[in-house]
């Protein structure tokens, strides 16, 4: 079976990602250009998630989506463990949100220009003045129960365990007093871990475990911390257990 799935890969699945992904970034890109940017900021890229698995046969399975409100921002933090969280998150969270990424990923052909038009906010830590332009950016963009989403690792884990997570997402959060929804993604690492990107993809069940939200008890560093902390905590006790326990990640 491992070859049969490998070949229709080849020819099947790879080749229509390869299209499913321009047509969604080009829809994204006049969308956003002519019509309401939340709409097509979002949708199309929701559609392009459960695509992008159902090509590649992934089951997925959902868990604690009763904890969300409907029409509260939140800022959604999750463990990052491969390249189809993104898939993921965009195909079955059911929430209309941005990604909060790093600046460099603009340069990705028609990938980055979409995200651009669709107001996703790019993370630029070269000078104050960009770190306020970013935080401003996610102020005016947490509107109308619109949310963010952030993987605070701040890349794809080497060995499928958690790192560290950094300060910046619960900082935002803070700022804009609004809730943090911790959620564990399990699967990932197994489908497609990062030292076999652009490789023949697992087939392997992913789960999104979206766990209660964290709502704020302060404002300022004390409030930060302890929800960071929390969050982590969250995140971790859901992981599968063999991905227990923090691992260094290399790069962090």
């Amino acid at each position: 079976m491992k070859y049969i799935y490998r070949l229709y890969q080849v020819f099947i699945a790879y080749p229509l990602a390869l299209v499913v992904t321009l047509l969604t970034a080009i829809a994204t890109s006049i969308g956003c250009t002519i019509g309401n940017g939340h709409f097509w900021g979002y949708y199309p890229a929701h559609l392009w998630g459960r695509c992008m698995l159902a090509l590649f046969l992934i089951p997925v399975k959902i868990e604690g989506r009763d904890n969300l409100e409907r029409k509260q921002s939140y800022v959604f933090v999750s463990n990052h463990q491969g390249a189809f969280d993104i898939f993921l998150i965009y195909g079955y969270l059911n929430r209309n949100f941005k990604w909060m990424m790093k600046y460099q990923l603009r340069r990705i052909p028609f990938v980055g220009y979409a995200c651009l038009k669709a107001r996703h906010i790019f993370v630029d830590k070269r000078g104050p003045k960009k770190i306020k332009a970013t935080y401003d950016a996610a102020r005016e963009t947490l509107k109308d129960g619109v949310s963010v989403t952030v993987f605070p690792e701040g890349s794809r884990s080497f060995t499928g365990h958690l790192g560290l997570f950094r300060k910046g997402a619960f900082a935002l959060a803070d700022e804009l007093q609004l809730p943090v929804v911790p959620m564990t993604i399990n699967g990932s690492f197994d489908v497609m871990p990062r030292m076999r990107d652009f490789k023949f993809t697992c087939w392997h069940r992913m789960t999104l475990t979206i766990h209660a939200p964290i709502y704020p008890v302060g404002q300022g560093p004390d409030n930060v911390e302890a929800t960071r902390n929390q969050a982590y905590d969250s995140v971790m006790s859901a992981l599968a257990p063999e991905y227990q326990g923090y691992v260094p990640n290399p790069d962090q």
